[in-house]
């Protein structure tokens, strides 16, 4: 049972994915900015503005490097995971959207005399634009440093010493 009180005593850890509800709540607002609504589906979905992904990966990277050090092999392995998710998100996951996008308006047009036969329709909001990309990376970085700076500094005391 240690071990998951280590997990949960993890600052990092707590950090990242603290930052990735953030940036998942900021959907919910930028939602309602956008459309007027409060559509609460967008929580639980991937895309969208900005990138959760980018949030949690980019201040994994930065909480790594705040307390293992920036020369640190650790902090060099979560900035490259970090470029990679990212990368991911707006490249092979946007592109793979896209390409939802056609293929759901072909399945529309070619079954369009004959709904009985239309199938479900495919996911097109998987991926992110770089901006959502950058956005949320500049998120998770903004909050990790906030975190180290106000939470985890000895100014502190029983938050830096876990308590």
């Amino acid at each position: 049972m240690q071990d998951i009180g280590d997990i949960l005593n993890n600052s990092v850890l707590l950090v990242a994915v603290i930052a990735c509800l953030i940036a998942q709540a900021a959907k919910l607002a930028v939602e309602l900015l956008k459309n007027h609504k409060l559509d609460f589906r967008v929580l639980l979905t991937t895309g969208g503005m900005p990138s959760a992904h980018s949030a949690l990966v980019t201040a994994l990277a930065t909480g790594v490097g705040q307390t293992a050090g920036w020369d640190s092999p650790e902090f060099a392995i979560a900035t490259i995971f970090a470029i990679i998710v990212m990368y991911d998100a707006a490249g092979v996951r946007q592109a793979a959207g896209k390409q939802a996008r056609i293929l759901n308006q072909m399945m529309d047009e070619l079954f369009s005399e004959h709904p009985e036969l239309n199938e479900d329709r495919l996911k097109e909001l998987l991926g992110h634009t770089p901006f959502q990309v950058i956005v949320g990376s500049m998120l998770g970085v903004c909050i990790a440093w906030f975190a180290n700076t106000l939470l985890f500094t000895p100014t502190y005391p029983v938050l830096a010493a876990g308590g």
